[in-house]
C-alpha cells in the first residue's frame, strides 16, 4: 500500500463523507470513514474534573443513550499561550479527558495498539496536532492508533498532598493518572475497534517521552501495556514531594492565600490559575550545556515546575533512578534521541547568533559554561567531529545534557536488568531547511522525527510546515523506515523494517544503536569518546 497515499484535503473538511458506528461499554459512537481508515475523535474516557473534582482523580465515565458523535477533535487541557495544535480543535477546557482512535476496521480482529502521549513538557500540547495523526500508521501497517488529551501544568500536577490531606494524596500526578484512565478505557473497549487489549505499546516524544518513562514505572499502569518507546524525553527523575510543595506555596502566595486556605483553589477561575502558573513557573531559558545532563530532562525540574511527583504511591520511585523499574522488567523498550535536538530550541527563540559561531566565540561560550573543563570538551568534540563547524559543535553539546546521555542512562539501566531487551536509536535524517537569518540547516532537530514515525511527510507538506522536512528527496524513505520499525515493534516487540539492517538489542559491551535515516545503519557506541568525556566530568 506504500505509495498509494490519500489527499490531505480531508484534514480540513469538517463533515466526513461516510460514517460508521461502534458500540462501547458506555454507549454507541459515530465515527468517520475516509481513505480506508476509521477515526473516532473526542471520545470521553472519564468523567468531569472541574469544580470539586479539580486536582483529584477523575470520576468514572457514565453511560449515555443514543448515538454520540465522535467526528471532531475534543478540547486540550488549559495551558498558557495560544492554542495552535489541531485543525478545528476546540478551545482548551478543564474537562479535557478525551481520546482519538484510528483503525483500519472495527472488526474485532485484535490488531496491535499504539498508544501515544503528546509532547510539550508537562505543561502544553494536544493529541490533535496533525503531525501525529494516526491514519497512515493504521492504514499502512494494520495497527490501531490511540492518542489522548489529559490535564497539564497546574491542573495536572499541583501537589496538595502535604497541605490538603489524604483526599488529595494523588494531586501531584493527576495528569499521569488521566493517561492511566485512558489506557484503562483502551483495555476495556479497544477490541470493538479492531485492537488487541493484550498487545499495547505506549510511546511519546519529548514531554510524552517523560510521561512514558513515568508510566513504565507506575503500578497503576502496569496491566495496560506490554512495551514502550521513550523518544527525546528521558524521564529519569521527577519532582520530590518537598520541591512540589514549595511550588504549591508559590501558587498560594501569588493568589494571596495561606496554606489553610488551599480549598479556595477549587473556585479560582481557570484563566487566573493559568496566569498564576506562568507567574510562578520556572522562566524559560535557552538550552545550556550544563543543564542537568546526568538526570536527563527531569534534571531541569525545581521549584516552580509542574511535573510528576515521586509520592511513594502513584509514582513510588524515580522512573529510572537508581535503576530501571523492576515492575516493567519483562517489557521491551526503545529509547533514543535526535542528532541535532537543540536546533529546534535555538530556532524557536530566534537565537541566531548560535548558528554563526567562530571557534573563538565558541570557546568563549564554553568557558562561561564549563570553566576549567572547556579545553577538554573542545578537544574531544573537535577530535570526534573533525569536519564540524563551530556552531555544529556547540549545538551538539546541550543534547548531551538534555537528551542523549539521559537516553543512554535509561538504555544502560534497562540492559543491566537482563530482562526484556532495550533498543537504542539516534534519528539522523536531517532537514535541509535553512534557518532564517543564518546559513545553518535545521538538521535533525527536536520533534522533527514526529512526522517520520507517523509516516506523515505528506501531512507536513500539505500544512506548509516545511522546516521539519525541507527539500530532502529521501524523506519519504526515512519516514517509511521509522514508521515500519515502530509498527513492527508494536506487533512483535522487536523493531524492524524491510530492507534495513537488523536492529540488535543494546548491551554494555557493544552499545549498538540504530541510526535512522533513508538508509539506516547500526553503529557501535556512537560518539563514544564524547560519552566517556561526560562520564569523567560527572565523576
Amino acid at each position: 500500500m506504500v505509495g498509494m497515499r490519500p489527499s490531505y484535503a480531508g484534514l480540513l473538511r469538517a463533515v466526513p463523507s461516510e460514517t460508521v458506528e461502534v458500540r462501547t461499554t458506555y454507549g454507541v459512537l459515530r465515527g468517520a470513514k475516509e481513505n480506508g481508515v476509521l477515526s473516532f475523535k473526542g471520545i470521553p474516557y472519564a468523567g468531569p474534573v472541574d469544580g470539586e473534582g479539580r486536582f483529584r482523580r477523575a470520576p468514572a465515565l457514565q453511560r449515555w443513550s443514543g448515538v454520540r458523535d465522535a467526528l471532531k477533535l475534543g478540547p486540550p487541557s488549559w495551558q498558557p499561550g495560544k492554542t495552535y495544535f489541531g485543525i478545528d480543535e476546540p478551545t482548551p477546557q478543564e474537562n479535557c479527558l478525551v481520546l482519538t482512535v484510528w483503525t483500519p476496521n472495527a472488526d474485532r480482529k485484535r490488531r496491535p495498539v499504539m498508544f501515544y502521549s503528546h509532547g510539550g513538557g508537562f505543561v502544553i500540547g494536544s493529541s490533535g496536532a496533525p503531525l501525529q495523526d494516526g491514519s497512515n500508521l493504521a492504514r499502512e501497517y494494520d495497527v490501531v492508533v490511540v492518542s489522548s488529551n489529559h490535564r497539564l501544568g497546574l491542573f495536572g500536577y499541583l501537589y496538595l498532598g502535604e497541605i490538603a490531606g489524604e483526599e488529595y494524596a494523588t494531586s501531584g500526578n493527576q495528569g499521569l493518572l488521566d493517561i492511566v484512565d485512558a489506557l484503562k478505557w483502551v483495555n476495556t473497549n479497544i477490541e470493538s475497534f479492531g485492537g488487541d487489549p493484550d498487545n499495547v505499546m505506549i510511546f511519546g516524544e519529548s514531554g510524552g517521552g517523560a510521561k512514558t518513562s513515568c508510566l513504565y514505572a507506575m503500578p497503576s499502569a502496569h496491566d495496560f501495556f506490554n512495551k514502550a518507546s521513550i523518544e527525546s524525553g528521558p524521564g529519569i527523575r521527577m519532582l520530590e514531594k518537598e520541591t512540589a510543595s514549595e511550588t504549591t506555596r508559590l501558587v498560594l502566595r501569588h493568589l494571596g492565600l495561606q496554606d489553610q486556605e488551599w480549598r479556595k483553589l477549587l473556585s479560582v477561575p481557570v484563566d487566573k490559575l493559568v496566569e498564576t502558573q506562568v507567574a510562578v513557573g520556572r522562566p524559560p531559558s535557552l538550552p545550556g550545556a550544563r543543564l542537568g545532563w546526568s538526570r536527563g530532562v527531569s534534571g531541569l525540574l525545581g521549584p516552580g515546575a509542574f511535573a510528576p511527583v515521586v509520592d511513594g504511591h502513584v509514582l513510588p520511585y524515580h522512573p529510572f533512578d537508581p535503576q530501571a523499574p523492576a515492575i516493567s522488567k519483562s517489557k521491551p523498550l526503545i529509547v533514543g534521541t535526535n542528532r541535532d535536538e537543540t536546533t529546534f530550541f535555538f530556532w524557536e527563540r530566534k537565537a541566531t547568533d548560535v548558528f554563526e559561531l567562530t571557534f573563538a566565540t565558541l570557546k568563549e561560550r564554553l568557558q562561561r559554561e564549563f570553566g576549567a573543563d572547556t579545553d577538554a570538551i573542545l578537544a574531544t568534540y573537535k577530535n570526534s567531529r573533525p569536519d564540524a563547524l563551530p556552531s555544529d559543535i556547540y549545538i551538539a553539546i546541550p543534547p548531551a545534557g538534555m537528551f542523549w546521555i539521559g537516553a543512554l542512562i535509561i538504555a544502560k539501566r534497562k540492559a543491566e536488568q537482563q530482562g526484556a531487551p532495550v533498543y537504542s536509536y539516534i534519528f539522523a535524517h536531517e532537514s535541509d531547511y535553512i534557518i532564517p537569518g543564518t546559513s545553518h540547516k535545521f538538521g535533525a532537530g527536536h520533534a522533527t522525527e514526529i512526522p517520520y514515525k507517523f509516516n506523515n511527510i505528506d501531512v507536513v507538506k500539505a500544512l506548509g510546515s516545511g522546516g521539519f522536512i525541507g527539500a530532502n528527496t529521501t524523506s519519504a524513505a526515512a519516514a517509511h523506515n521509522m514508521s515500519e520499525m515502530w509498527a513492527t515493534f508494536a506487533r512483535t516487540g522487536r523493531p524492524a523494517a524491510k530492507g534495513q539492517p537488523t536492529w540488535p538489542a543494546f548491551d554494555l559491551e557493544n552499545r549498538a544503536t540504530m541510526e535512522i535515516d533513508a538508509q539506516c545503519r547500526v553503529v557501535k557506541d556512537p560518539f563514544g569518546t564524547e560519552r566517556e568525556l561526560w562520564e569523567r566530568l560527572k565523576a
